[in-house]
């Protein structure tokens, strides 16, 4: 029920391992294949390796922030790193990273020699400014692409950076090129906090921020590609669960990528998601997880199509948690009010934001008309 079709690539499930350091050679690849990934993707290689600092990764409960630049295997080494890779199997992808067309187009026919069964153009890195800005330049990410699609013979899709004024023009232009699909989003730029006792910020550059703080970014980014492109999309950004999975899938992506919470909670953890996806198949009758792919997108209009209705917050018969008062302190209005166990909703001052029915977590507030 989790199989899934990608780019011409039959995966076991939708569920991919993201470039990154945890896949940084042939044995991370295959124990992430081994943990239940439907795919793997290489950590980015380059033509000149780049020596890492130290630290260069800081973390907290949400996320993470990353400044790890590439991979630090020579070209060349990555043909015995794809023989152990793919030694049990599976499909392996493989992210390069350059400036110029030609040398992308390099890196990804010598890939393609060494065995990957698809190229995934990494074209932008939060740590490097100067391909931030080519990531948001379709007319070079046209060029790129278009250079790599005529050296191989296998899929070629583009990771796109959410740091663009018009993410669907860019995704335009990938498929333009000849691109066979794109993934949304790498990780954001920025800081993740500062030592305030010592005035320290996270890590000594501005880096990668990846994991819950940017999946609101991710589904934003696959839902406009999706309904703008005609392209598979592959989903990245904050997730750790099925629910996340399943939320890029019903806003267009065919499958998704997980790279923080292997790095922060291990292998396993992607094992734990392929397992929640199945039940919840199994428990929603769902044969194939295509029949749910876009759907969220009904919903989903622009500003301009909403409908003002007069909808008004009311209060099903579920009890409240006992000193709950997250709707009362929530509510800018003063609509809601407590009264001994229950809550009252004065209907003449509710103006039907919503917000109650998120902070209830009893789930007893709704919006009726």
């Amino acid at each position: 029920m989790l199989k899934t079709k990608f780019l011409g690539m039959d995966l076991p499930n939708p569920v991919m391992v993201a470039a990154g350091p945890w896949n940084r050679d042939g044995k991370g690849l295959k124990e992430s294949l081994e943990a239940g990934a439907g795919a793997v993707v290489t950590e980015s290689i380059v033509s000149d390796i780049v020596m890492d600092v130290r630290p260069r990764i800081s973390s907290d409960k949400l996320g993470a922030e990353n400044i790890r630049m590439y991979s630090d295997i020579q070209i060349e080494g990555w043909e015995r790193e794809m023989n152990i890779a793919k030694s049990s199997g599976g499909i392996v992808i493989a992210s390069v990273s350059g400036h110029t067309p030609s040398e992308l187009a390099y890196l990804a026919s010598k890939m393609e020699r060494f065995g990957a069964d698809a190229i995934e153009l990494s074209v932008s890195n939060p740590a490097a400014e100067s391909l931030e800005v080519v990531a948001s330049h379709a007319d070079t990410l046209f060029d790129m692409t278009k250079e790599v699609v005529s050296a191989v013979n296998i899929p070629v899709m583009v990771k796109l950076s959410q740091n663009t004024t018009n993410i669907s023009k860019v995704a335009k232009a990938v498929k333009a090129a000849g691109g066979s699909g794109v993934t949304a989003i790498n990780s954001v730029r920025g800081i993740l906090g500062v030592d305030l006792e010592n005035a320290v910020p996270s890590l000594s550059t501005y880096g990668g921020i990846s994991g819950e703080y940017i999946r609101p970014l991710g589904l934003a980014s696959v839902a406009t590609i999706a309904q703008t492109v005609d392209i598979p999309i592959c989903g990245v950004g904050g997730i750790s669960c099925a629910e996340n999975v399943l939320e890029y899938i019903m806003l267009g992506a065919s499958t998704v990528q997980v790279g923080t919470s292997v790095m922060l909670d291990g292998k396993e953890s992607i094992r734990k998601i392929v397992q929640e996806l199945e039940v919840w198949a199994q428990n929603h009758n769902i044969k194939n997880l295509s029949s749910i792919q876009g759907k969220a997108l009904e919903n989903l209009k622009a500003f301009e199509e909403i409908r003002f209705e007069p909808a008004v917050s009311h209060a099903n018969g579920v009890p409240c948690g006992e000193n709950c008062d997250k709707c009362v302190n929530a509510c800018m209005y003063q609509a809601i009010s407590r009264r001994g166990k229950s809550i009252r909703i004065d209907r003449a001052k509710c103006t039907g934001c919503g917000l109650c029915t998120s902070v209830c977590p009893a789930k007893k507030l709704k919006l009726d008309l």
